[in-house]
C-alpha cells in the first residue's frame, strides 16, 4: 500500500477524533511476510505496527495516588513490529528519564488475535528484571484510539507490570534529509524501477524514491526544504573534489545548525572525486563532535559507466547512482556493508550478534561482490534492506542509530569470534615501520607500512585495494596495561574493486596513517604500544592476520613541548594531517604554523609542513553559505605558490632522510612525485628533475625494491 495513501488516512483519522474501538477487525490471522509492497484488504490499514507512546499513570503502578514531590518525566515508547511491510516479529521498548535510562528487544509470536508474546532476549541500560512480554492490541478506525498494553513478567519479578500504550505513528523514528547538488551534475533521487530488464520478475512497477526506500525501512522521512544546486562558476578548471574540500564543505554546512544528535543529514552529489573514478561515494563519519551526519555521491565516477553491451546503459547508470545514495545514506544510520556485521577477530563490542551476508540482496552488498556480479545481484534486488539490518534500524536503541549520535560501528552487529575459523592461507600480511628501531619522536604521527605477500608457488587473486579500503581492514593499537582500542579512520569511501593477480614471492604495499582518528589521538601519550592489522580477502574467503608490531612513542624532551602538546593533540590538527590540509580549520593550522616554528628539526614538523603545504599549492574549493539556506555557492580560493613552494620544499628536500624515515618510503615518493609533478606545471622542469634525482638517491640509500627504483627512473627519462 502507498506510503501517501497511509499518511493521509492517519492524518482524516486524527482529524476525525472517532474513538470507535474495533477489537478485532480482521477474522483471519495477519499475513506475514509481505515480500513486497502491493494493494492490501481495507482492514489491513488498522495494522499494528508502529510506535505506541505511554499512557500515564500505569494501571497498576505501585505508590501513592498523589507523591509527595516531583518526580522526573519518564517517556515511554513501544516499538511494535508485526505486520506490514517486511515485518520482523519483534517489539522494542524504551524508557527514559533523567534518571535512568532503559532499552529491550523481544522476539514474539502471536498467542491470539492482536496478541502477541515472547522473550526478551537483548537489554541496555538501567537495571530491567523483566525476561518476557506480552502484547495486546485494541485496533480503532481512529488513530488516537488505537491501544496497546503491554505486561511485563519473569526475572524474579513478584509481581507482572503492565504499561498501556496509546498508538502515535506508524514509522518508528522521523529523519530529515537535504539533497543538494553541484551544478556540473543533478541530484538522483528517484528511479523507474521496470527501466531496466534485469530485476525481479516480481518487482511493482513504480517511481520509487529515496525518501520511499527509508520510509519502508521504517522512517518517517521529510525534507529540510533546503534542496538546492550549488553554482560552480568560481570553481575553475579543477572541479574534483579532494577529501580537505569535501570535509571542509561539511563542517560550513553543519555548522548552522546545534552541536547535538539529530534526525538530519545532508547528502551532495558531486561530479568526482580527486581520487578519480574508482570513488563512487563517501560517508563522513564525524563532522565536528557528531557522527555520520553527511556524504557525498560522484555521479560521474565508475557507477556512471555500463557494462559492455548493457540493453538499458542509461537506466543501469541511473539506477547504479540510486542504489550508491541509498547505500551511503545507510551507513549514516550507522549500518555496516553486509559482509562486515562479523569481527574478523575478538576485538568488538557486540550489540546483537550477526553473521555476514555476502550474498544478500541488499542496499548494503556491493552488486559486483555477489556470485555472478552485478548482473546476478539486480536479478533478486528488490531495493530494500536485509531483515538483520530492518532489525538494527527499526529496534536498537535510538542512540545507535541517530545521526550526530554514537560512533560510526559503535555497538553495531559485531560477533565475537572464536579465534579458530581462518582458513589456510598462502598470503602473509606484514605491518612494519621504516626505521632501524621502532621509535617515534613524542607528537611525531605514526605512518605505518603494510606488505602482503604472495608465500606460494602458484599465483593468487587479490583484490586491487585490499590493503587500502579500511572496510575490509581491522587495525588494534595497544598500550601496554591499557584496554586495546580500533583505530577508526575519519572517512569512509566506497570503491570500485578490481581484481589483480598476485605472483609468487610478489608483494603489494601500502602505507597507513593511524595516529588519528575518530577516537582522538591513539597514539599520543609516550608508551610502548602493540599494532595488530586483519584483512579479508574475499578471493580466499579468510582473514589474514599481520604480526603484532612494538612501537614506542618517545616522552617529551622540554617544557615547552609538552606545553604545545596541548593544542597538537586536537581533533582539528589529526584532520588537517589525516586529509592533507584544510583551509577551513583554522586553529588547527595555527597550531602546526607553532610546531613548525618551535620544533622545526623534529619530525613533527615535516608532517605539519606538508600539510600546510598542500593545501596552499592548489585552487581551493570551498562551499560556503552567503546568507540563510537555501543559497549556497562554491567559492575559490587563490593558491599561494610562494608560501606552499616553501613549506614543501623545507618538509621534503632539506633534509630528505629524515623525511622519508617519519612519512615513510611510500609516502615520501607519493609527496614527492606530487611536488615535482606541481613544479612543473610552475613550468620549473629543471627542480622538478632535481626533486626526482633527489628521491632516487634517498630511497636508493634506503634498500627500497630495484621495481620502485626503476620506476623512479623510467619517470626521469620521460
Amino acid at each position: 500500500m502507498d506510503e501517501q495513501f497511509f499518511e493521509a488516512y492517519e492524518e482524516f483519522a486524527q482529524a476525525s477524533g472517532s474513538s470507535v474501538s474495533v477489537p478485532n477487525p480482521i477474522p483471519v490471522p495477519l499475513p506475514r511476510p509481505i515480500p513486497m509492497p502491493q494493494p492490501l484488504p481495507f482492514p489491513l490499514l488498522l495494522r499494528a505496527s508502529g510506535l505506541y507512546e505511554s499512557v500515564s499513570p500505569p494501571p497498576n503502578s505501585p505508590g501513592p495516588v498523589a507523591p509527595p514531590i516531583s518526580l522526573p518525566r519518564v517517556v515511554r515508547e513501544l516499538r511494535l513490529d508485526v505486520d506490514g511491510l517486511y515485518p520482523q516479529m519483534t517489539a522494542s521498548g524504551s524508557e527514559s528519564s533523567v534518571l535512568f535510562s532503559v532499552h529491550w528487544i523481544a522476539k514474539l509470536s502471536e498467542a491470539e488475535d492482536d496478541t502477541w508474546e515472547g522473550d526478551i532476549w537483548y537489554k541496555d541500560g538501567s537495571a530491567f528484571p523483566y525476561t518476557h512480554v506480552k502484547i495486546q492490541v485494541t485496533r480503532s478506525f481512529a488513530v488516537s484510539g488505537q491501544k496497546a498494553r503491554v505486561t511485563l513478567s519473569g526475572g524474579g519479578s513478584s509481581s507482572d507490570r503492565v504499561l498501556d500504550y496509546r498508538f502515535k505513528n506508524r514509522y518508528f523514528h522521523p529523519v530529515e534529509f537535504e539533497l543538494d547538488s553541484t551544478a556540473d551534475t543533478s541530484v538522483v533521487s528517484s528511479i523507474e524501477t521496470h527501466a531496466h530488464p534485469t530485476r525481479p520478475a516480481d518487482l511493482p512497477n513504480e517511481t520509487l524514491s529515496i525518501e520511499k526506500v527509508f520510509q519502508r525501512a521504517g522512517f518517517k522521512v521529510t525534507n529540510s526544504g533546503g534542496d538546492s544546486v550549488v553554482p560552480i562558476s568560481g570553481a575553475g578548471a579543477n572541479s574534483r573534489w579532494s577529501d580537505a574540500e569535501m570535509h571542509d564543505a561539511m563542517q560550513t554546512y553543519w555548522s548552522r545548525f546545534d552541536n547535538r544528535p539529530q534526525w538530519s543529514m545532508w547528502v551532495l552529489f558531486a561530479a568526482l572525486h580527486e581520487q578519480g573514478s574508482g570513488l563512487g561515494g563517501i560517508m563522513f563519519d564525524d563532522i565536528g563532535p557528531n557522527h555520520r551526519q553527511g556524504t557525498a555521491i560522484f555521479n560521474n565516477a565508475f557507477i556512471s559507466v555500463p557494462p559492455a553491451g548493457d540493453v538499458a546503459p542509461e537506466a543501469w547508470v541511473q539506477r547504479m547512482r540510486f542504489w550508491t545514495a541509498c547505500h551511503e545514506i545507510g551507513h549514516s544510520f550507522n549500518l555496516a556493508h553486509s559482509w562486515q556485521k562479523q569481527h574478523p577477530a575478538n576485538w568488538g563490542t557486540p550489540w546483537i550478534p550477526l553473521t555476514n551476508e555476502p550474498e544478500v540482496r541488499s542496499f548494503m552488498n556491493y552488486p559486483y561482490r555477489v556470485a555472478g556480479g552485478q548482473a546476478a545481484f539486480f536479478t533478486n534486488f528488490e531495493f530494500r534492506f536485509s531483515d538483520s539490518e530492518l532489525l538494527f534500524l527499526r529496534h536498537a536503541p535510538a542512540r545507535f542509530v541517530q545521526m550526530g549520535n554514537a560512533n560510526w560501528f559503535d555497538k553495531h552487529g559485531f560477533e565475537e569470534h572464536d579465534g579458530h575459523s581462518h582458513a589456510a592461507t598462502d598470503l602473509t600480511l606484514q605491518v612494519r615501520v621504516n626505521r632501524s628501531t621502532p621509535i617515534f619522536e613524542f607528537m611525531e604521527p605514526v605512518v605505518v607500512e603494510l606488505k602482503l605477500t604472495n608465500t606460494s608457488t602458484e599465483p593468487k587473486l587479490v583484490s586491487d585495494r585490499l590493503l587500502s579500503e579500511v572496510d575490509h581492514m581491522i587495525v588494534i593499537l595497544k598500550k601496554d596495561h591499557q584496554e586495546a582500542r580500533q583505530f577508526l579512520p575519519y572517512a569512509n569511501y566506497c570503491w570500485q574493486n578490481q581484481t589483480k593477480v598476485l605472483m609468487p614471492g610478489e608483494s603489494v604495499y601500502e602505507s597507513l596513517f593511524i595516529s588519528a582518528g575518530r577516537n582522538g589521538w591513539d597514539l599520543a601519550e609516550p608508551g610502548y604500544y602493540t599494532i595488530q592489522v586483519a584483512v579479508h580477502s574475499h578471493q580466499e574467503e579468510t582473514d589474514i592476520v599481520s604480526n603484532p608490531l612494538r612501537i614506542r612513542v618517545a616522552p617529551p624532551r622540554s617544557y615547552d613541548e609538552e606545553f604545545l602538546a596541548q593544542d597538537f593533540f586536537s581533533d582539528e590538527v589529526g584532520r588537517i594531517l589525516a586529509f592533507d590540509g584544510s583551509r577551513l580549520l583554522n586553529k588547527g593550522n595555527d597550531t602546526l604554523r607553532q610546531v613548525v616554528d618551535q620544533l622545526g628539526d623534529r619530525s613533527v614538523a615535516i608532517h605539519a609542513q606538508v600539510a600546510l603545504g598542500s593545501a596552499l599549492a592548489q585552487p581551493y574549493k570551498q562551499l560556503v553559505i552567503p546568507g540563510t539556506l537555501p543559497e549556497k555557492l562554491i567559492q575559490v580560493s587563490a593558491p599561494n605558490e610562494a608560501e606552499a613552494q616553501a613549506q614543501l620544499s623545507t618538509a621534503l628536500v632539506s633534509d630528505a632522510q629524515q623525511a622519508a624515515k617519519t612519512l615513510g618510503h611510500i609516502d615520501f615518493k607519493y609527496y614527492v612525485d606530487r611536488f615535482s609533478n606541481w613544479l612543473v606545471g610552475q613550468g620549473d622542469l629543471q627542480q622538478a628533475r632535481q626533486v626526482q634525482h633527489l628521491l632516487y638517491d634517498t630511497l636508493a640509500s634506503r634498500k627500497v625494491s630495484d621495481l620502485v627504483l626503476h620506476s623512479i627512473k623510467q619517470r626521469l627519462d620521460d
